[in-house]
């Protein structure tokens, strides 16, 4: 036991320092009210430098791969806490259908971009979730079961935080031009960008209300990772299986607790503040172990992917953009 604990010690030591720098600066004013960046943007940006710039220990190894794997399935579990099924009721049907057709149908669309892009089928899977869903946390949760290359997630994390902090500044100037009304550009808000830091900044930069309708919406969209990580999971495990060569569970024990937390966090039994403290020690965990992934990648590596994975995140994005305003505006205008 002791031996075990030395080995993943020195790893483990680097990425919670890691994890809580970025936590850190990711609540000073000018990380969080000006560049909208959120801890984990700033713990993989952290992690690259340090690969780009100083060679990562060898001892640190086995405390890295820690982080990057077990640590962060139980850090999506917690995801969980963040939804509400009765929040997802006040948005009404129509909000709802909203969300879930945009969602799939931007899904199947990245796929498809990216193999004709000729993007690396793992990096696709990962750019795919992770632009339809919820950014980083999509990513995390679909690299559990995808198992991509180490540098895949960090750099579908890169493209996907790129395009969302431009439709941060974007989304607010197309409301004043195409004179949507709050609720219909809340709606499309939440149903189309990537991050939840920056569906909140584009909401506010429009109104209070229009924030807290995107809000919602988008709790609704991360409702939807559980089955499609749920189907990547099966789709994998089958294709595995007919070569012999089977490594992806066939129900992930992560998503099982992520299901079980969110009707947990449904009952309204947990105190608001005790949920607060759970969602921010979740926040923390998963900048721990979004260090380790950010540790395994340096400048190199994501120079080395080129530009189509931008290509494919941008094209999918303006793909959902505008599928979901104009479903947006004819079912909730």
């Amino acid at each position: 036991m002791k031996a075990a604990l030395a080995r993943v010690l020195p790893g483990l030591l680097l990425t919670v320092a890691l994890g809580s720098a970025a936590l850190w600066l990711a609540d000073l004013r000018f990380f969080r009210d000006t560049l909208h960046v959120g801890a984990l943007l700033l713990v993989i940006l952290l992690g690259m430098a340090w690969k780009s710039l100083a060679p990562v220990p060898a001892a640190a190894a086995p405390g890295i791969r820690l982080a990057q794997r077990p640590l962060l399935r139980w850090a999506v579990a917690g995801l969980g806490f963040r939804l509400s099924v009765g929040e997802l009721w006040r948005i009404g049907g129509p909000a709802l259908v909203v969300v879930v057709i945009s969602t799939f149908a931007a899904l199947a669309f990245g796929w498809w971009v990216a193999r004709r892009l000729g993007v690396p089928e793992k990096l696709g899977l990962l750019l795919g979730v992770g632009g339809a869903i919820c950014g980083a946390s999509a990513v995390v949760a679909a690299d559990s079961v995808v198992q991509s290359e180490r540098r895949d997630s960090a750099l579908a994390l890169g493209v996907i935080t790129l395009l969302g902090t431009i439709g941060i500044v974007v989304y607010p100037l197309l409301h004043r031009v195409l004179g949507t009304s709050e609720f219909v550009y809340g709606v499309w808000n939440g149903a189309s960008l990537h991050e939840m830091a920056q569906v909140v900044a584009a909401g506010f930069a429009v109104s209070d209300e229009a924030a807290r309708v995107a809000t919602v919406v988008k709790l609704a969209r991360i409702a939807l990772l559980a089955p499609v990580i749920f189907y990547l999971a099966w789709s994998l495990r089958r294709r595995h299986a007919g070569v012999g060569k089977v490594g992806v569970a066939p129900v992930p024990w992560f998503l099982v607790l992520f299901l079980a937390f969110a009707l947990l966090n449904s009952t309204g039994w947990i105190p608001e503040e005790w949920t607060r403290e759970i969602q921010r020690a979740d926040l923390w965990l998963l900048s721990v172990g979004m260090a380790g992934v950010g540790l395994q990648t340096g400048i190199a590596d994501i120079r080395a992917a080129g530009l189509r994975p931008i290509a494919a995140g941008a094209l999918q994005w303006a793909f959902l953009a505008v599928f979901s305003l104009l479903l947006a505006g004819w079912l909730c205008g």
